[in-house]
């Protein structure tokens, strides 16, 4: 990010501008919509400049500017159209203290104007940082259509009941308080009786939220996906816009941590295996302890939250403290990882079942049904199989498994680093070694990126025939 975004005030403040042509116009027409006292300097000045001044919207000052025009002045913009005169008055301007905006010379810039859509006193800004203009007016676009006109009127009645609002607890009340009011109590009562019912709506709304009695917190139990943010759920979205605090794992991915509210308490309960980690205990007393507080709190684990997440452990904690809890199911690790190879979990004539493994639990290395796993077209996903590779191999191989049996790890599946090693059951646990992944990995057993699996099948009929 070169360009921190920033809504500077500037009621009653100078801003100057150096031109009279198309491109003074463009910036004066939104110059003007601010309370900022704006200034004029143009040897020529287009009518509607001249018509602007003469009611009193701007002054002009029929001439070029000189040394100390710009002196006071918040901002300073060059748009005379003309590169020499533009360097000329920006040098002048940089030296009365001014930032200064050259219009359509990124370069020379100290700031920039973004796309602006404008609902005051609800203003969004949108930038490119010059890259992309037409993505964003095309932007602008698309948020001028949905935002209604009326959205204005109502976040200015609002401003000014901002106080008595402070009446309700601080977080998740004031804020489903403002929600409704917004989104529901407001707009109906513009649609009903006009702008002027609103003040009486939303007065009764604010006694209907105090009449409503103290609530505990809730906790989502909301499944992160693999790591792309893309592949997050709309209702895990929409959980992370209300969340008042997130406890997250080591697992997740910053670009979804991201998507938190900034106001969240973010707290960091990773688990590393065999490792340094969060007890469930204390992460369990976390989560009670916030939703008693009276928080909207969102558990967000890696994957999803049903598949190897300890889900249950921490319902049961919620449930003995009497809290509200849902779960909000993630795209697991499995699914993603399979769709990166180009296979499918299940496949006619080869297996109707799939079986979800974990690599080590609490005591160590995890047992599972060796024998039945060993036989011909089994398929199976093992998590957390790293650091248990020569174990699943020996018992693989002691139960009779062929060791030509592809053997597909996905590291960091979905993620812009994700890292694909094909290997076969005799080769598992030195492939794995070689390839020194760092990153989560999920192993397939039975499984070959698609490309490789068909070349395995060639082979195979070669050497039948």
């Amino acid at each position: 990010m070169q360009h921190f975004p920033v809504f500077m005030a500037v009621a009653g403040r100078r801003i100057v501008l150096s031109g009279g042509g198309e491109a003074a116009l463009a910036k004066l027409r939104l110059l003007l919509k601010t309370e900022a006292h704006v200034n004029v300097f143009a040897a020529q000045a287009d009518e509607q400049i001249i018509k602007w001044a003469a009611t009193g919207k701007l002054t002009l000052h029929p001439r070029p500017l000189e040394a100390g025009d710009a002196m006071c002045a918040a901002l300073f913009y060059a748009a005379n159209e003309d590169e020499a005169e533009d360097a000329r008055v920006a040098d002048l301007a940089h030296r009365d203290g001014a930032l200064v905006n050259v219009v359509d010379n990124l370069a020379d810039s100290q700031f920039i104007t973004p796309a602006i859509v404008d609902r005051d006193p609800v203003t969004i800004a949108i930038g490119t940082e010059g890259a992309a203009p037409v993505l964003a007016r095309a932007i602008k676009a698309d948020l001028e259509a949905k935002l209604p006109a009326t959205l204005g009127p109502l976040a200015r009645i609002g401003k000014g009941f901002r106080k008595m609002a402070e009446a309700l607890p601080f977080g998740r009340a004031r804020r489903e308080f403002w929600g409704d009011y917004y989104f529901q109590a407001g707009p109906k009562a513009v649609e009903t009786g006009g702008i002027d019912a609103v003040p009486a709506a939303l007065e009764d709304l604010l006694q209907s939220h105090l009449a409503k009695d103290a609530r505990s917190g809730h906790v989502d139990l909301v499944g992160a996906g693999p790591g792309d943010p893309d592949l997050l759920t709309l209702k895990a979205r929409k959980a992370l816009d209300a969340a008042d605090v997130v406890v997250y794992d080591r697992l997740v991915s910053p670009e979804i941590l991201e998507l938190a509210r900034r106001e969240a308490i973010m707290v960091d309960v990773g688990k590393t295996g065999f490792g340094p980690s969060a007890s469930q205990d204390t992460i369990n007393a976390s989560l009670v302890k916030h939703a008693q507080d009276g928080h909207h709190v969102v558990r967000l684990k890696s994957g999803d939250a049903t598949v190897f997440g300890r889900l249950d452990e921490e319902i049961d904690a919620l449930e003995a403290a009497d809290i509200q809890w849902r779960i909000v199911p993630g795209i697991t690790a499995a699914s993603a990882a399979v769709a990166s190879i180009g296979q499918s979990l299940t496949k006619r004539d080869r297996n109707s079942a799939v079986r979800f493994l974990t690599g080590h639990d609490m005591q160590g290395f995890a047992d599972h049904d060796w024998r039945a796993l060993a036989g011909s077209g089994e398929v199976a996903a093992i998590y957390m199989g790293k650091r248990a590779a020569r174990f699943v191999q020996g018992r693989m191989l002691m139960h009779g498994a062929d060791p030509a049996t592809p053997i597909t790890i996905v590291e960091n599946a979905s993620r812009a680093d994700q890292r694909i090693v094909s290997t076969t059951l005799a080769l598992f646990a030195s492939d794995l070694d070689a390839a020194n992944l760092t990153g989560p990995a999920l192993t397939f057993y039975g499984l070959a990126p698609r490309a490789a699996a068909a070349q395995i099948e060639t082979i195979s009929k070669e050497v039948a025939l």
